[in-house]
């Protein structure tokens, strides 16, 4: 008996553990390689071809059913409604994707929860056979009209026909191609219906992502699993890519699965092969961003380049080919050691790497150079590779549906500094056909180690102020991205009161000037403002709390007079102290601002706002974490702008 009794408790104990397995996410991130082909030592399912009355197009529509291995009438089933492309019929996965056999296949593994798999023809029209011109506006319109179809006509015959489960949480619907874009619609825009949804490269006629989730918030209540996957030369994946960012900036967990593979079933296997082990699961909502094979090339790379890739995660993944070399890294403040293949391919995968613009290097034998396949700026000091890291909270910089201005380079002969010089100016939407029109001017600052470049080019200047404009958070203005650099500044160390004055005269004696005679703007203090960020907050700081009969609009963003060189501040601080009530009454608004206490500005910033409030004088303060980075300046801008010129 005890024997007897041992024996049962291993098969309980067997039965567990393959209930918990049933139960877990997937482990692998791929579809091993013959995963699709037939094997003759498992149970199998069975598919069957079913008609159902569709009153939405008025005859019998066809769709085949798979039921899994071991398929009882006495139990209930979940449903996937698996959808296919615009050239296919109901018919087109059980021809190229063999969907029954990497079913099975998942089963046998003991990696699915048993489920009903519906594949129905998604061309709601009399004739929905794939025939003739496929793109012909009938046959594209009935796959709109198969929102109805399904809703109305094929969910009720499934649940009335089969022991299906009726509640959304148990529902789920999946395609490839058009059927990807019908699912994100159709399922994104009936979550009362459908918990998990997936889309296998979406085609165009997937909605525009506001459009498919309007409302992020109860779009994370609701679902239970949204995936979006794509090969990564598929000439379609921008569709998927928008949805994604989309997602991703208004924090809607989700799957953004990237692998090899153009627009075919290779790709689309493995989707479901993936997909489907999800479903009808615990979520870990944790670990999604860990599902996918390759990354998304950076927007800062080179057109066409392929590396570096950013992961869901933000870790990066860096590639070079460089078969003689002995030690490549990438330096990004931190170093990475790359490691070589045998076809001479160096690679590297980070760690998670913060939002925003960053400057990096490659290290090629101890020589420091850029990426071949990414854009270089001007940072630093030198000319540096960059890589942008999405970030959340960066719609306010996004490139958008709205009217543009313009960035124009403009040379000028500088008097002050008996040299030639260059700067770039945004114009607003419309400067150049509103021509009665005069402008205020917001002259802007860069930092240390940057040129009149910095803020078009890594502070996104241009897109953030069309943006603004556009939703009437600001009014149109001129802003004027000048270069601080003067001759003879002699870096950190030798930056005193003459390298400022000599700025001064700079701003003062050549470049309003300047902007005045070849422009439409204001030419009075209430139209001119001055901001600057790190170097160019002490340059604002300096030159405009000297003229604030000129600039009634001061901005200082990461940025105080040192604490430790009282030989440069303390003329500063005196000359506010003799001039506190001028000050207070030219300037409508002093703002200033800090990256949090990581910004290497802070702890100057605040010494410097308590000698300003024993002084009187009168500022704004703001604090947006995220250290002395173009992340935190993008925001000061987009928080001064608006306060300007009002």
């Amino acid at each position: 008996m005890k024997k007897i009794s041992l024996l049962k408790w291993s098969y309980v104990a067997l039965a567990l553990v393959l209930g918990t397995a049933a139960h877990a996410q997937p482990a692998d991130k791929e579809m091993p390689k013959g995963f699709d082909v037939a094997r003759t030592d498992i149970a199998h399912g069975r598919i069957d071809s079913v008609q159902y009355a569709s009153k939405t197009v008025g005859v019998n529509r066809k769709a085949l059913v798979y039921t899994p291995p071991g398929f009882s009438k006495k139990k209930k089933y979940p449903v996937l409604y698996l959808l296919h492309g615009i050239g296919g019929d109901e018919k087109e996965w059980l021809r190229s994707g063999n969907p029954q056999v990497i079913l099975d296949n998942l089963y046998a593994q003991n990696k699915l929860e048993p489920m009903i798999v519906v594949m129905p023809n998604g061309r709601a029209m009399k004739d929905d056979r794939a025939v003739g011109n496929v793109f012909d506006k009938d046959k594209v319109e009935a796959f709109y009209t198969f929102e109805k179809d399904l809703l109305n006509d094929l969910i009720p015959y499934v649940e009335k026909t089969y022991p299906a489960l009726k509640d959304r949480e148990h529902r789920a619907i999946a395609g490839l191609s058009m059927g990807g874009g019908q699912s994100l619609n159709f399922g994104l825009g009936n979550l009362n219906k459908f918990a998990w949804v997936g889309g296998f490269s979406s085609a165009p006629n997937t909605r525009l992502p506001q459009e498919l989730v309007p409302d992020p918030e109860a779009a994370r209540k609701q679902l239970k699993l949204l995936w979006i996957s794509c090969g990564d030369a598929d000439g379609l994946i921008p569709f998927s890519k928008r949805t994604h960012d989309y997602l991703y900036q208004h924090n809607v967990p989700h799957v953004y699965y990237v692998e090899s593979g153009g627009h075919d079933f290779k790709v689309w296997k493995n989707g479901l092969y993936m997909f489907s082990q999800f479903l009808f699961k615990p979520v870990d909502v944790a670990s999604l961003n860990k599902y996918t094979v390759l990354g998304t090339p950076a927007s800062t790379n080179i057109r066409s380049g392929k590396y570096p890739q950013i992961l869901p995660d933000n870790r990066v993944v860096f590639r070079l080919k460089a078969p003689n070399a002995q030690k490549v890294q990438v330096d990004l403040g931190k170093k990475y050691d790359m490691v070589k293949d045998t076809a001479g391919v160096w690679t590297v995968t980070t760690d998670s790497i913060s939002r925003g613009i960053h400057y990096y290097a490659l290290v090629i034998d101890d020589v420091a150079v850029a990426d071949p396949g990414s854009e270089t700026i001007y940072g630093a000091g030198r000319m540096m590779s960059a890589i942008e890291i999405p970030d959340r909270d960066g719609a306010f910089y996004e490139l958008k549906d709205v009217p543009h201005g313009d960035v124009r380079i403009k040379r000028y002969y500088s008097k002050p500094l008996n040299a030639w010089r260059e700067m770039y100016v945004y114009t607003p939407p419309g400067y150049d056909q509103n021509t009665s029109q005069k402008y205020p001017v917001l002259y802007l600052l860069h930092g240390g180690g940057e040129d009149e470049r910095g803020w078009s080019k890594q502070g996104k200047t241009d897109l953030i102020l069309d943006n603004l404009i556009a939703a009437g958070k600001a009014k149109p203005m001129l802003v004027v991205m000048m270069d601080g650099n003067v001759p003879n500044a002699g870096g950190l160390a030798g930056f005193n009161e003459n390298v400022l004055k000599t700025f001064e005269n700079e701003l003062k004696g050549a470049v309003v000037p300047f902007v005045e005679s070849s422009f439409r703007v204001d030419a009075d203090a209430k139209s001119r403002a001055l901001a600057g960020l790190s170097m160019g907050g002490l340059q604002t700081l300096y030159a405009g709390i000297k003229n604030t009969s000129m600039f009634s609009n001061l901005g200082v963003f990461s940025s105080g007079w040192f604490a430790n060189n009282p030989k440069l501040s303390d003329p500063q601080y005196a000359f506010m102290k003799d001039n506190a009530s001028t000050i207070n009454s030219n300037l409508k608004h002093f703002w200033i601002s800090e990256g949090g206490k990581e910004d290497i500005a802070h702890q100057n910033g605040q010494i410097m706002l308590k000698k300003f409030d024993d002084m009187g004088i009168k500022y704004e303060y703001s604090e947006y974490a995220g250290g002395h980075s173009w992340p935190v300046w993008r925001h000061d801008l987009y928080m001064f702008a608006p306060l300007l010129f009002q």
